[in-house]
């Protein structure tokens, strides 16, 4: 049997995955795949950094890379999980897909709605399977209350609140001084972990057509914006506040989200722990549902969808023309808040 029939079969059961970039968010998804995703093996690890790559790799079972190129090259993957620089999406994700490879690319798409459209193009002409990886579509705690609302236990939709507010967490930083270029990134927080907020949103009240807001730069480091406060109005009248924060200091507990109604409230508590409690008639001091939470829990789903949409042709959570919204929404802030006024979406 050749390489190329012994592909054709294995991926009938199973996907070699490749990681491009092992860095912060790498471990998140590989932490994943290895406890919780079935029908996948990491089987290339890339990186222009050999130690990372090295060490992701000697966890895996899968060979090192120093670049995409080279694994591309040597065949040693199906699909790939790109996770790298904002200003690095386009160009990487058109020779993945031009190769043949099923892409899942880490939002923002790109920085722009252009480059964002050349991608999208190319992966309608590739005939293989791209996703845009906003993991807050499988967030447990996201999900939990989508349920909750869909069952009517807080009546119709009143108003909401967003609140993306976090310490500075060398975590996400070290080593990866491009998060706080605003060339690199395209802004802020607003344009990067912001989406992660706008998503659960939409999903929760529909998509978002006018907001006005402000940003403001309180962390000297970030070029970009490190503080965004704004109103949006859904497309069904609904107005909601979104907030964002991210300072090198201690703050105080703040809850991610509040989703009120006619008839109840349901409130999921910060980054990252996070949990559900129910407010309504029946609960008036609050239910706590039990559940597994966490922002971690979400790359389960996640990763599992782009699996499955490759060897079970099944349909993504959400397509990746869904997911330029959460774009729109940020770029559309940044006008507000060049402008003073609303702007549409």
């Amino acid at each position: 049997m050749t390489a190329a029939e012994y592909h054709a079969v294995t991926m009938t059961t199973e996907v070699r995955l490749a990681l491009l970039g092992c860095g912060a968010i790498a471990r998140y998804h590989l932490d994943a795949i290895k406890g919780h995703v079935s029908r996948v093996s990491v089987t290339a690890c890339i990186d222009a950094d050999a130690t990372r790559a090295s060490a992701y790799a000697a966890e895996t079972g899968g060979t090192a890379f120093a670049s995409l190129d080279d694994a591309i090259s040597a065949d040693a993957f199906d699909a790939i999980c790109i996770m790298l620089p904002h200003d690095l999406h386009e160009s990487t994700t058109l020779k993945c897909l031009a190769a043949g490879k099923h892409v899942m690319l880490e939002k923002p798409m790109a920085p722009t709605l252009e480059a964002s459209a050349r991608i999208l193009d190319a992966a309608r002409a590739s005939n293989r399977i791209f996703m845009l990886a906003e993991n807050a579509q499988y967030w447990p705690e996201v999900v939990a209350a989508l349920n909750l609302i869909r069952e009517g236990e807080i009546g119709d939709l009143v108003t909401g609140r967003a609140a993306f507010v976090s310490e500075y967490n060398p975590y996400w930083f070290t080593g990866q001084a491009w998060r706080l270029s605003q060339a690199r990134t395209g802004g802020g927080i607003t344009i990067d972990g912001g989406s992660h907020w706008v998503r659960p949103m939409r999903m929760w009240f529909g998509n978002i057509n006018r907001v006005v807001g402000v940003v403001g730069y309180p962390m000297e480091e970030m070029q970009g914006d490190s503080l965004m406060r704004s109103l949006v109005q859904f497309e069904s009248g609904v107005y909601a506040s979104y907030d964002g924060l991210m300072v090198n200091t201690p703050l105080g507990p703040q809850e991610s989200w509040r989703i009120t109604g006619t008839d109840g409230e349901i409130v999921i508590g910060g980054f990252p722990g996070g949990g559900v409690t129910l407010y309504n008639r029946k609960h008036r001091g609050g239910r706590s549902l039990e559940g597994t939470w966490g922002y971690a829990m979400s790359f389960v789903g996640e990763n599992q969808d782009f699996i499955n949409a490759i060897l079970d042709g099944a349909p993504l959570a959400a397509g990746p023309e869904d997911s330029l919204q959460e774009l729109r929404v940020a770029h559309a802030i940044y006008r507000s808040a060049a402008s003073g006024s609303w702007e549409t979406v």
